[in-house]
């Protein structure tokens, strides 16, 4: 009796065990260059930006981040057809990287010494700057400077827009977190805030969408540099997506996909960042 349930335990033991390395339970998780060599990639977007990370009504994604999703993806060695696309959420990106839940994320991800404690970043891929956005009809706010008054603005939980906002104007307006731009989206039409505020790249996506009811005012007041988050420590994934970054900019396919999805940026002229390879 006693050999039968030591017997029996130690099967219970060796069950245990399997059962934990196959849900990932001390197991050694599969790095991206697993997931690479396999053809496969799972990559974070944004899926309510239009013109930079969207995901269409049949389920397609368009948009500039996903373009250049797309090309560091295929000189991995990954195909279109190799990508699924994930949900990233602002405040949940760090997260998402560290618990392996995605290679790497394109979107809107700008590089900030708080992060990089984190996750590390290849890019930068484009350089942006925080703006404004109000109603077409708004006269009272033209710019940074105008934020008087306790005016409503709005901005997304976790943020750099947001944090800067706060850090600089907190006396000034009345802050107003959502989950997403797109409720701030909605809030400005509805008026329930009176300016939204996050890069001008963003900004002007949703102002194209809704053409002629909104509109960019005054001038940039941060630079915001995206770029492609990754788990901390990958250097070769790194080093690799930087070439394609490079690449990219190169042969002409960085500005192509810009003027397909985003088009003209106010009166900006588009200028290829310097990938910074600390």
């Amino acid at each position: 009796m006693r050999i039968n349930r030591t017997l029996r335990l130690a099967i219970g033991a060796i069950a245990v065990a399997l059962v934990a390395t196959a849900c990932g339970g001390g197991g050694d998780a599969a790095t991206t260059e697993d997931h690479v060599r396999e053809g496969k990639l799972t990559i974070g977007i944004k899926f309510d930006q239009p013109g930079l990370g969207f995901r269409e009504a049949d389920g397609s994604y368009q948009g500039y981040d996903v373009e250049v999703a797309k090309y560091v993806a295929g000189k991995l060695g990954v195909p279109p057809d190799g990508i699924t696309f994930k949900e990233t959420p602002t405040a949940q990106r760090e997260t998402m990287i560290m618990n392996g839940e995605v290679d790497f994320i394109v979107a809107t991800y700008s590089i900030t010494d708080e992060r990089k404690k984190k996750v590390d970043f290849a890019g930068p891929y484009f350089v942006s700057g925080q703006a404004l956005l109000v109603k077409n009809e708004t006269t009272d706010i033209t710019g940074v400077e105008s934020l008087t008054g306790n005016k409503k603005l709005c901005s997304v939980k976790g943020s750099t827009p947001a944090q800067y906002v706060k850090d600089h104007y907190a006396k000034d307006v009345q802050l107003v977190e959502m989950d997403n731009y797109s409720q701030c989206i909605q809030a400005l039409r509805s008026g329930a805030v009176d300016v939204v505020t996050t890069d001008d790249i963003i900004l002007a996506g949703f102002a194209g969408q809704v053409s002629g009811e909104l509109k960019l005012v005054g001038d940039t007041f941060t630079i915001e540099k995206y770029g492609i988050g990754l788990k901390k420590g990958d250097q070769q994934t790194r080093a690799k997506i930087n070439d394609a970054i490079e690449q990219m900019i190169a042969d002409g396919s960085w500005q192509k996909a810009f003027e397909n999805t985003i088009g003209p940026l106010r009166d900006s002229t588009l200028t290829p960042p310097s990938v910074d390879r600390y």
